[in-house]
């Protein structure tokens, strides 16, 4: 038995990474739910097996191992099960996927912190982007634009995880009624219309 334990109102963009990526591998697993907002990641019956205090954390009772943080999720579980590749064969697309990755988990903060998943989830209607936040929109479709052409489909030619995880990037923009390139809008609705990750946007959440 797996578990994947997310956050309270399903808004963490990295717990719907993980949870996409076991439903692509086929993979049963159990949902739980940690409540942020009640800091019940603190709690020690958590911290036991989520070395970060985070979600989305992974329990592979099978395996014994326990693991945190989405990427790394991501990874063991495509070199440790079968199935749907969740990350592309060659080493140089692999590379660049992680690469991806990590980038948009560590960059564009303006974006994150204006465009918000509430923007994704919870249908909100933000203010305009600051100019911090455009010239980081600004950065972020010059970086798409280098790895997408017009009508392209993926990223690295088959459905990697990383095509969720810009996806999503894009989305708070789109969904915000921001102006977004026409091509990054037409792949982002197409990796939004994939069966996995509509079961992610469609769970039931609280309008807080």
């Amino acid at each position: 038995m797996m578990i994947l334990y997310v956050d309270a109102n399903y808004l963490s963009p990295y717990a719907m990474s993980a949870y996409i990526a076991l439903r692509e591998k086929g993979l049963k697993f159990e949902l739980r739910l940690v409540d942020l907002r009640k800091q019940e990641q603190a709690l020690p019956e958590f911290a036991a097996f989520s070395n970060t205090q985070r979600v989305p954390t992974l329990v592979d009772s099978e395996q014994n191992f326990h693991l945190s943080e989405s990427s790394a999720i991501s990874e063991y579980i495509d070199e440790q099960y079968s199935g749907v590749q969740l990350y592309p064969s060659d080493i140089q697309s692999k590379a660049k996927a992680r690469e991806l990755q990590a980038w948009l988990r560590s960059d564009l903060l303006p974006i994150r912190e204006e465009r918000s998943t509430e923007v994704v989830f919870l249908t909100r209607s933000p203010p305009p982007l600051s100019a911090q936040a455009q010239a980081a929109a600004n950065k972020l479709f010059h970086a798409a634009a280098q790895l997408l052409q017009p009508g392209q489909t993926h990223l690295f030619g088959d459905w990697s995880i990383a095509d969720t995880d810009l996806a999503v990037m894009i989305n708070r923009l789109v969904l915000a009624g921001d102006p977004v390139p026409e091509h990054l809008m037409d792949y982002a609705e197409r990796q939004w219309q994939r069966p996995s990750v509509q079961e992610w946007v469609n769970l039931p959440r609280a309008i807080t």
